[in-house]
């Protein structure tokens, strides 16, 4: 298995690559473009599984490197590539904590920087098998996440990936959803006292959420539109596909549906999706 790792600078390239490594992976960082040929054919000498760091370091050809990496995974079945992504707001943090100095600087604002490297890596973006958003995660839940993606690319290496997340829409939509349900109209249990500090995983909630018939309904719908679309959505040879969740806290209804809904699509054996639920761990915030 190759797996090429992308993204935006202080995103948590570094991050995924640690994390394969502990998974037993070869792992480099920094390649130079015109050296990924003959890395590629070390690798498959080695036969273990290699990942490998391309982004805007690699070439200072933006076109040269969408070229060169579209040939390489159109052309081989076992390239997979991880795009880690994040927020503007959080890339500038991060960077202004750390004190380090951004690659595309040059003379420029650290967040005209981050928007310039973004643009360049646009075209990754949309190659990649599948974003991960870093902004609202922490390294560990992360490592997680890539390690949730190797193993699926393992189990069932040609089925697409799906993702679902549950969030919070007081903290934004998730960037990298590709569908966005929001399922604030259900009964909340936030306003049950004994129900406030649980989460949509807690058998209490679940059984209050389960008395209400249009929490059924609203499941019985989605679960119908995942039906009707997976065949059309594989048939474009979509390679991944982000659910998004949302209400107002992001920790009660969002997550009971997520949870759910991951049940069914592994009961269908239609995938065995990465669950991300957003806001758990933050106090603050109803559901």
């Amino acid at each position: 298995m190759m797996l090429m790792i992308s993204g935006l600078s202080g995103a948590g390239k570094s991050t995924a690559l640690h994390a394969l490594e502990d998974l037993d992976f070869f792992c480099t960082d920094n390649l130079p473009l015109e050296l990924l040929a003959d890395w590629e054919a070390q690798m498959r000498t080695r036969k273990k599984p290699a990942a490998v760091c391309i982004d805007t370091r690699s070439s200072a050809d933006p076109k040269e490197l969408q070229e060169v990496l579209q040939s390489v995974l159109s052309s081989r079945t076992d390239w997979r590539l991880l795009f880690i992504d994040a927020s503007d707001d959080v890339l500038q943090r991060r960077f202004s904590v750390q004190r380090r100095r951004h690659p595309f600087a040059g003379g420029k604002k650290l967040l005209h920087a981050i928007r310039a490297e973004r643009e360049a890596l646009a075209p990754l973006r949309e190659m990649a098998d599948l974003v991960l958003d870093s902004s609202s995660l922490n390294p560990y839940e992360l490592a997680d996440l890539v390690e949730s993606f190797r193993d699926l690319q393992i189990d069932r290496p040609q089925q697409m990936t799906c993702s679902l997340i549950s969030f919070s829409y007081r903290r934004g939509l998730p960037q990298d959803a590709d569908m966005v349900m929001d399922v604030r109209f259900l009964p909340n249990p936030h306003y049950q006292p004994e129900l406030a500090l649980l989460t949509g995983k807690d058998a209490p909630v679940q059984a209050f959420l389960q008395q209400h018939p249009e929490v059924e309904e609203a499941e019985d719908i989605l679960r119908r539109w995942l039906a009707f679309a997976w065949p059309h959505l594989s048939r474009e040879r979509k390679r991944y596909f982000t659910l998004a969740v949302g209400c107002s806290g992001g920790r009660h209804r969002s997550v009971y549906i997520v949870e759910r809904l991951a049940e069914w699509l592994r009961r269908q054996n239609m995938a065995n999706p990465v669950i991300h639920h957003r806001e758990l761990g933050r106090a603050e915030g109803n559901a």
